[in-house]
């Protein structure tokens, strides 16, 4: 792995390579469904009842800043495809200390994600099968995919393939049923047309402060995309398959996202007390007249936090193996199976999930709930790393005359206009009573991780970006 190899022994570098298992069709799927989960088919409702028709702008304004960080990311992944993807490139470009904390703090938040979604599949189970208490469907739902990610790289791809292939199944019939409801061609829907955009109190309700604090709502749902740009260096052409997805993010957030929030605030409106509670696309089926939505919505969600829980896992065993790679985390984790698996990174990435899942149910519920506020700003902080990472690394690609292969947009003033976005968003959480524990138990948890890091690697001091990736000419 470029940047990497110092740290392996010649003789060691068989065990301690990952394989390349994943096909194009896994790459693909995975880069246009594979990180939906039940933010957007539960929590969009949440989102809609706070923001009114104004969530369409939450989402725009939140997809807009991802679509320029995987534009960010994507120019410096294209150069030098990394497992370790953004951590990496900040290591190379700000410094160690950089990447070892973006790199353990991206860990610690897919680590979160195992229980939160374990626990929310193993609510759907138990809901179909009582007898089997909610934890152990959550512990059962977790090992089977433990065991799917151990095995090899594939068998994660193939699972991942078929998760993504029933969402945007499920998507884009949602989105057709909602589309002939409102052009008022659905069969027996009480409801057409988008009267619902402006109506019970106008596009803009709760006015537009309320936009600013639903978009912190709808980040939760959007992270994750950068996933592909690591799954992508364990195919056999990273950088066709990152330029690809790259490129097919702003649709897919149109479609996915924009176009689902559209088609919920012009049939439902924002008022409906059932909303937050059942979810966007099961009130939306309910309100139109299609029978069964709920038993549908159940095995969507199900398919989607399985997905989520496969995908936590994998980034979650990849991040550890590649920060031992470089020397940031114990040697022994950086070891692979003969089908080039980091069977150790896998195995410890679960173990702190489940117990956090252990501590959902046998502690008050004020430790976990902690917990998760440890991650709730942690996707910002990840993107803040992106935006500078890149501005320092095609600093130094200017300089040397050299032409990425993918390039930022509008740059720097983009890029810095993204970081600085981010920092105004930071302040909005930090004033906002309900997202101020998030900010302040996220920085605790981040500060912590630089102090480690000062310890290992010295005073975090910004490092020459001479260590950039290499550049790779234009086409």
């Amino acid at each position: 792995m470029p940047g990497a190899t110092v740290l392996l022994q010649p003789d060691m570098a068989a065990a301690e390579s990952l394989a390349t298992g994943l096909k194009p069709r896994h790459i693909t799927m995975l880069s246009i469904a594979g990180i939906i989960g039940a933010g957007l088919f539960v929590g969009s409702g949440r989102v809609v009842a706070s923001a009114g028709p104004g969530a369409i702008l939450a989402y725009a304004l939140a997809g807009t800043l991802v679509v320029l960080i995987m534009r960010m990311l994507g120019e410096m992944a294209v150069a030098s495809p990394d497992t370790g993807s953004f951590s990496t490139y900040a290591d190379r470009a700000i410094g160690r200390w950089a990447g070892f904390t973006i790199g353990w703090l991206y860990w610690w938040f897919w680590v979160l994600v195992i229980p939160l979604e374990a626990n929310v599949a193993g609510a759907i189970l138990n809901a179909w099968m009582p007898a089997v208490p909610m934890w152990g469907w959550a512990l059962a739902v977790t090992v089977a995919l433990t065991l799917t990610n151990l095995f090899s790289v594939r068998n994660y791809g193939e699972f991942e393939f078929w998760f993504a292939l029933i969402k945007v199944v499920a998507i884009v019939l949602f989105l057709g049923v909602g589309v002939a409801a409102i052009l008022g061609v659905l069969p027996g829907s009480p409801i057409s047309g988008v009267s619902r955009l402006t109506a019970d109190g106008g596009f803009l309700p709760n006015g537009i402060t309320t936009v600013l604090i639903a978009m912190l709502g709808t980040m939760f749902s959007f992270m994750g995309t950068e996933i592909v740009t690591i799954a992508a260096s364990e195919s056999e052409r990273p950088a066709e398959q990152i330029v690809q997805a790259t490129n097919s993010v702003i649709w897919r957030i149109c479609l996915f996202y924009l176009g689902t929030i559209f088609v919920v605030t012009s049939l439902v409106s924002w008022r409906d007390p059932q909303l937050p509670v059942v979810g966007a696309y099961q009130r939306t089926l309910e309100v139109i007249g299609i029978g069964g939505a709920k038993t549908v919505m159940d095995l969507v969600i199900l398919t989607a936090v399985a997905s989520c829980l496969n995908s936590a896992i994998y980034t979650a065993s990849r991040m550890l193996w590649s920060l031992a790679e470089r020397g940031d985390a114990p040697p022994s984790w950086r070891r692979t199976t003969a089908a080039g698996t980091p069977r150790a990174a896998v195995l410890w990435s679960v173990l702190v999930g489940v117990l956090a899942t252990v501590a959902n149910y046998v502690v008050p519920d004020r430790v976990f709930a902690f917990l998760m506020n440890t991650s709730g700003a942690i996707a910002l902080l990840v993107y803040f790393v992106i935006a500078w990472s890149q501005y320092r690394t095609r600093r130094a690609l200017d300089a040397s005359g050299a032409r990425p292969l993918l390039r930022m947009w509008g740059f720097p003033w983009i890029t810095l206009g993204a970081m600085a976005f981010i920092v105004v968003v930071l302040g909005v959480m930090l004033v906002h009573p309900a997202h101020r524990m998030e900010v302040v138990a996220t920085a605790l948890v981040a500060c912590g991780v630089i102090g480690i890091a000062r310890t290992r690697h010295g005073a975090p001091t910004t490092a020459p970006p001479s260590a950039a990736p290499p550049p790779v000419a234009s086409r």
